[in-house]
């Protein structure tokens, strides 16, 4: 029986699709990206990670996302350039600076910092105003970073747990530096509140760090030092909670007033596709802002995978995802059937829409969508 070629299965997913999703919209970048940033309900920051010269653009989410109502697929190229700007050299990271114009990036390879202003009613360019200088050469990859923006905006910042810094970027000065004497190579910042940041470590271990006091950090082992592990954390009113996944697949999700322990655990798929592509990166792990219990995951595919942490127990048992978005690999086995299919390099939920994720891939694709409740079973 012959195989089905590549445009079968394009419409075999594209059919599928229209089924299990409300919206979906498909943008093509002329370059790859490894960043996701909101800037506002409305608009996005993504930009190149080549090693020389890359846009770095401001895109506003089509029109039909935004809008109370949505019907049908639609996949066109609408989302829209609000601003725009070049850095010369890589942008492998962003922070936007919340409630301002201003944004941070790092290009992957050094602790140093770029901020840029965002553009406005004035001017439709992305300007670079400052650099702030890192901590050391970096070991391993560039620095890690949150911003928050407190009585002045500030960047969090650093490559090791032993050298993070908290700089004001309206004098460059820092005003905390850690004091530790780890040297563990970070995979991710996360402010708590104003004053309470957590710093995670590649190896799994992590520390949560109050600016307001001497004492020194909480420093949280790891279960699993041999792994390499991602963090995220979900900070609602009445929400304290962080979910770890391991190279391995292992998810493990703690109370962050007891963050030693866990409260579930469970084995995500891992496939073979992070061993058959080395440069896939970083998994990325997010917890949903207003979808209850829901995590979403990538990077040991070419696909984005969402999971309910409900059904999780107190051993590590296989997990099933919710759902899959798997139009990156599909788009791109269709469009060059002799290249490797495209790897996810970004993915972020929407602040406000609840089932509604932005996905970005190794092909330079741009994906927004929304997929049906009837999905999940």
């Amino acid at each position: 029986m012959e195989e089905p070629g590549f445009d079968d299965i394009l419409d075999d997913w594209f059919i599928e699709s229209l089924k299990t999703y409300k919206d979906l919209h498909v943008y093509q970048l002329e370059f790859p990206t490894r960043v996701i940033e909101w800037t506002s309900g409305k608009t996005i920051c993504v930009a190149g990670y080549r090693p020389d010269k890359n846009e770095l653009l401001e895109l506003c989410l089509p029109l039909k996302v935004l809008a109370a109502e949505k019907k049908g697929l639609c996949a066109e190229r609408d989302f829209k350039v609000v601003n725009g700007g070049f850095s010369h050299g890589a942008v492998n990271d962003l922070k936007h600076v919340p409630g301002t114009r201003l944004a941070v990036t790092n290009d992957g390879l050094t602790s140093d910092l770029q901020v840029w202003h965002l553009g406005g009613d004035d001017s439709d360019v992305i300007t670079r105003t400052a650099s702030v200088t890192g901590t050391r050469s970096a070991r391993g990859g560039g620095a890690k970073m949150a911003a928050v923006h407190s009585s002045e905006p500030e960047v969090l910042h650093g490559v090791q747990s032993g050298d993070v810094r908290l700089t004001r970027l309206s004098t460059g000065h820092d005003i905390y530096e850690l004091a530790s004497e780890c040297a563990d190579l970070l995979t991710s910042l996360h402010f708590l509140s104003e004053a309470v940041f957590l710093a995670a470590c590649t190896n799994g271990n992590f520390h949560t760090v109050d600016t307001r006091t001497p004492s020194p950090p909480q420093l949280v082992s790891s279960m699993d030092p041999a792994s390499l592990w991602w963090m995220d954390v979900s900070t609602g009113v009445s929400d304290c909670r962080l979910v770890r996944v391991s190279s391995t697949g292992r998810a493990v999700l703690s109370d962050l007033r007891n963050p030693a322990g866990a409260v579930s655990q469970a084995q995500l798929p891992v496939g073979t596709r992070r061993q058959q592509h080395p440069g896939m990166g970083d998994v990325t792990v997010r917890w949903a802002p207003t979808l209850q219990d829901a995590i979403s995951v990538s990077g040991f595919s070419g696909d984005v995978q969402i999971y309910s942490t409900t059904a999780w127990g107190p051993e590590p048992t296989a997990a099933v995802p919710l759902f899959e978005h798997r139009g990156h690999t599909v788009s791109s086995q269709a469009a060059d059937g002799d290249a490797p299919a495209a790897v996810v390099t970004a993915h972020v939920w929407h602040p406000k829409q609840a089932r509604t994720l932005l996905s970005a891939a190794s092909d330079g694709s741009l994906h927004v969508w929304d997929w049906n409740q009837q999905s999940d079973s």
